[in-house]
């Protein structure tokens, strides 16, 4: 049976139906009092019940309460988490989750006897980043390499929907110009969300994936003003845009954003994803395919463009 922590976001939900469509037998950590109903009508979070109704076992918990992680990882194989602070606030944060959270997570699978564990971090995570999200992520995979369990760590990139909601969709539906930061010539391998899902669902059970760090990117590296051009031409118009300093805030977006973007101008990240793809039989979206059902497919109207 595998643990899916995390199951209630978009990247969790995805992962947990394909494992379902798999056949395996799926269990999935869910707070109490979940906001996933809410958020999900925000395109934010998968519904839990969504998930039990299609045949996953829910075991109720919090990665904060180590006693709940004990019991849920209770006769689990493998363990698959994609659970981070992102989006929570309040008492869940990058030091609570991220850290102390994964290490109690990490814990309780190795004195449960599980046997692997596939960890979600994140392309460039390490213990010594500057950036507290990073730092953490990286120390938690450190823990999960020391541990007796088999392990998988699969490094995605940037997750390209959630990214072009955020630093174009948002503006266009706002009716204002999109802010780009530096020259916005830095190239990066952006990957669908899909994608990573179909990588994580693949990586249970597979002897290519066992102790081994996956990054996982798009099959192709582009710039904030290649994705703007794709916009233009999946939208047929011209998108109005401005450019702020490296550092310097931005109206309407939070300063972790921003902060993240920024940090984007100061490398590129090209990521030969041939050979992974094939073992793992994995088909990668190009920047054109995910714009466009983006911004012209059936849920185009989420990102009803104002003018």
């Amino acid at each position: 049976m595998v643990l899916v922590v995390g199951a209630t976001g978009v990247l969790g939900g995805m992962i947990t139906r394909q494992l379902l469509a798999q056949g395996e037998e799926v269990r999935i950590l869910v707070r109490r009092n979940s906001p996933s109903e809410e958020l999900a009508k925000q395109g934010m979070a998968t519904p839990a019940q969504s998930l039990i109704d299609a045949g996953a076992q829910p075991v109720y918990g919090d990665l904060k309460d180590r006693a709940s992680l004990d019991a849920a990882c209770r006769g689990i194989d493998t363990v698959l988490t994609t659970a981070n602070s992102a989006m929570r606030g309040g008492a869940d944060n990058v030091e609570t989750v991220d850290l102390e959270g994964n290490r109690n997570l990490i814990e309780a699978a190795e004195a449960a006897g599980v046997r692997a564990f596939v960890f979600t971090s994140a392309n460039g995570a390490a213990a010594n980043h500057p950036m507290p999200f990073f730092q953490a992520k990286g120390a938690s995979e450190e823990r999960l390499r020391a541990s007796v369990m088999d392990y998988t760590i699969l490094s995605p990139t940037i997750f390209a929907e959630s990214w072009i909601g955020r630093v174009v969709g948002e503006p266009l539906q706002a009716g204002q110009p999109v802010t780009l930061v530096g020259e916005a010539r830095r190239r990066h391998a952006f990957v669908s969300i899909a994608d990573v899902a179909a990588f994580a669902s693949a990586a249970v059970d597979n002897p290519a994936a066992r102790n081994r760090r996956l990054v996982i990117g798009g099959p192709e590296s582009v710039s904030w003003r290649d994705i703007v051009a794709s916009c233009e031409q999946v939208l047929g118009l011209e998108i109005p845009v401005q450019f702020a300093a490296p550092g310097e805030p931005i109206a309407g977006m939070p300063e972790e954003v921003v902060q993240l973007v920024a940090a984007l101008e100061t490398f590129d990240s090209v990521v030969d994803m041939t050979g992974s793809a094939r073992t793992f039989g994995v088909e990668l979206k190009t920047l054109e395919v995910i714009v466009g059902r983006m911004f012209a497919g059936p849920n185009n109207a989420t990102w009803e463009v104002r003018t």
